[in-house]
Formats: structure tokens, C-alpha cells, sequence
């Protein structure tokens, strides 16, 4: 099966969940991952690079002048382009943004796929007609997945096809933390204990809880590890506790959080994080950390349920989750995590969601329809 992707994020910013399914995808079909475009001062043209993955990574490169319109038909243009050269076949159009409608009109696509993993309307800086466009994008959509179980409950009434497809976790990736025995350079003369988390460092933490936590306990040291989006750097907490290690790799992460002794999710309560699935919670709990977390629906349901992760809210609560994290003793919470992720991995993930596409197409051809023209 061939895919374009059409998304808001960058391949090589972090690597999430698009990455983690479309690395799988590319491993039996042409997978065009489609940035949105950078603005500058030469000719209009599209990058097109392979990843590692193989996954082929296509970059527009538009000039700052162009009107809505002419960006819009440029995009259009530099897209089909891209397909003719690079996708070999019939594709399924793959949407992590509705915003991307503007410039798809009139791709032949097999089926249209709505991966919809955030609210994205509710995140800073939304643009105005992204709630129409997802409307729109429900109306041309084949199959719709979530990315998870909340997010499902909130738009499973816009899609006759829409699936639950929570994140998922590489275990054995992070599992290496559990034996890991050097210390990352920047990172090995913070003292312990460290409290750490790892991902992009946005709108969505829960700053105050963080600086109350680094006053109420000025022994402990937070440790934070991933680029910032969407806020000031002058702005984040500053104390001499706390420790902004800015991005890494996926492949160093276990690095990292090996020398931890216990790994937290700071989430702000808003707006932002109301729909959120957080892909760091079972990562987490495959490196072998306890976790501590605000009371994120998606965290709470199943973690904090099944006594997976504390749930915290308060500097006071934060405070006390913590330290009861510090003093347990880890054999029956490994064995716990150990069964819960049992059944979890982005390969079992990705197949799923494969064969609902492919019941997808299937069921547009016994209806007659070739292919989705104008469909997205």
C-alpha cells in the first residue's frame, strides 16, 4: 500500500507517532511524507529526501511574496509533481492536518485516511478555519482513527468509520534503559534524585507545578529533555534544580531516562491537553520508571486505574506522588507494567490500522468506486 502523508509536522523534529507508523508503512509500500512548506526568497520547488526509514520526506520550498492563492496553487502543483516522480501506483492520501484540503483537491487517491492524534484546534496559534476544515475532511474521510480513547469519544460521532488506535510503544527500545549503565554527558553531573520526563516542552506543561515542585523540594532535580515549541525559553522555570537538557534522538532517549528514578508527566489542565494520549506513558513504563502524572483522561484511563501510574495535580500532591514513588519497592510494579504492555507495540498497531484501510478501499470497489477523485 502506498501512501501521502500530508502533515503539520516535521519528520525530524520528534519522533512520534507518525513516524513510528509510517517507518512500518515503508517497509512494503512508497511512503511520501509531505511537510508543510518553508518560506524564503528563491524559486518555488519541493525537496524530496529519503529518511532512514525509508520513508521519502518532501519539503515545498515557497517564496514569502505569494498571495493565499498562488501558495495554495503552488502547493497543489509541487504536490502532484512529487507524486508523478516518487509513488509508483494507486495511494491512499494519509491526513494528520485538515488544513492540508486547501491544496489536495483533485488527487486520485485509493481511500482517504484521517489519522486525527490531537485536537488540534484547541493548541496555540490554531488556525481559524481548521474546526471547518476537519468537518470537511470527516465528510471526504474513508476511515478516521484517534489517537486515543478520549479523543475517540469526541469524534466518533462526526465519522460512520472512525477507530481508537491509542499510542503505542517500541518496548524493547525502551526496555534497554533498565540495563543501561553509562551516564549521557550532559547529563551525568546532575545529582539525584532526578525526576525527569522526556517531549516537547509547549503550551501544554503545567509550568507553576513545575517551579512549586523544584521550590518544595530544592534536593530533588528535574530534568528535562526535548526542544520547545510555542513558548518563550525566558519564560520556563528557572531554578538551580532544574535542567533543561533540549532535544535528543529517539535512540537516545533510553540514555536518558535510565538515569532517572522516577519519570513524570507535568501536563497543564486546559484546553491543549484535554484530548491528549500521551506516547511517553507506556515508554515510560517499558524503561522500567515509576510514573508520576496530572490528571490527564487519557493517563488516568487505564494507567491510573490500574495502579500503573500516580496521579497528582497539586505541588502538595505532586510532592507526596513522588516520594511514594522514591520509597516503593519496583519488583511487583515492573512485573504489573511488565503484563499491561504485553500487548502493545506499533507493529500490532500498524497492522490494525492497515487492514482497515484496506477494508476501506475494499469496500469502496465493491461499491464501484475506483478511486476517490476530488475526495480530499
Amino acid at each position: 500500500m502506498n501512501i501521502v502523508c500530508v502533515s503539520h509536522l516535521r519528520w525530524h523534529f520528534v519522533f512520534q507517532r507518525p513516524q513510528h507508523l509510517l517507518s512500518r508503512a515503508a517497509k512494503t509500500g512508497a511512503v511520501l511524507y509531505v511537510e508543510e512548506p518553508i518560506l524564503g526568497d528563491g524559486p518555488a520547488h519541493i525537496e524530496v529526501t529519503r529518511d532512514a526509514t525509508g520513508v521519502l520526506v518532501a519539503v515545498p520550498h515557497l517564496p514569502a511574496t505569494l498571495s493565499p492563492d498562488e501558495h495554495r496553487d503552488w502547493q497543489r502543483r509541487l504536490l502532484g509533481d512529487a507524486i508523478r516522480r516518487h509513488v509508483p501506483g494507486d495511494f491512499v492520501v494519509w491526513f494528520y492536518t485538515p488544513m492540508a484540503l486547501l491544496f489536495t483537491h483533485g488527487l486520485d487517491a485509493a481511500a482517504v485516511v484521517y489519522d486525527c492524534m490531537d485536537e488540534l484546534s484547541a493548541f496555540a496559534g490554531a488556525p481559524p478555519e481548521l474546526q471547518r476544515l476537519e468537518a470537511e475532511l470527516f465528510r471526504r474521510a474513508h476511515v478516521v482513527f484517534t489517537g486515543g480513547q478520549t479523543l475517540y469519544e469526541a469524534k466518533r460521532a462526526s465519522h460512520a468509520n472512525v477507530h481508537a488506535f491509542p499510542s503505542s510503544v517500541d518496548v524493547a527500545h525502551f526496555a534497554r534503559a533498565r540495563h543501561i549503565q553509562h551516564e549521557p554527558a550532559d547529563q551525568a553531573g546532575i545529582p539525584g534524585p532526578r525526576i525527569g520526563f522526556f517531549g516537547v516542552i509547549d503550551e501544554r506543561m503545567d509550568y507553576g507545578l513545575l517551579a512549586g515542585v523544584a521550590a518544595a523540594r530544592p534536593d530533588w532535580h528535574l530534568v528535562l529533555v526535548g526542544p520547545t515549541a510555542k513558548v518563550d525559553p525566558v519564560s520556563l522555570p528557572r531554578a538551580a534544580n532544574v535542567h533543561y537538557l533540549g532535544g535528543k534522538t529517539y535512540a537516545q532517549l533510553p540514555d536518558y531516562i535510565a538515569g532517572w528514578d522516577v519519570a513524570m508527566l507535568p501536563f497543564a489542565r486546559n484546553d491543549a491537553t484535554r484530548y491528549i494520549s500521551p506516547t511517553k506513558t507506556p515508554e515510560y513504563l517499558a524503561a522500567g520508571k515509576p510514573v508520576v502524572s496530572t490528571s490527564i483522561r487519557d493517563v488516568v484511563r487505564p494507567y491510573g486505574q490500574q495502579g500503573l501510574a500516580r496521579i497528582a495535580d497539586t505541588v502538595e500532591e505532586f510532592v507526596a506522588a513522588v516520594e511514594a514513588a522514591l520509597r516503593e519497592e519496583p519488583v511487583g510494579r515492573l512485573r504489573a507494567a511488565d503484563a499491561f504492555l504485553t500487548h502493545m507495540s506499533w507493529d500490532g498497531t500498524w497492522l490494525r490500522m492497515r487492514q482497515q484501510v484496506e477494508q476501506a478501499i475494499a469496500a469502496r470497489k465493491s461499491r464501484g468506486e475506483t478511486h476517490a477523485r476530488n475526495a480530499s
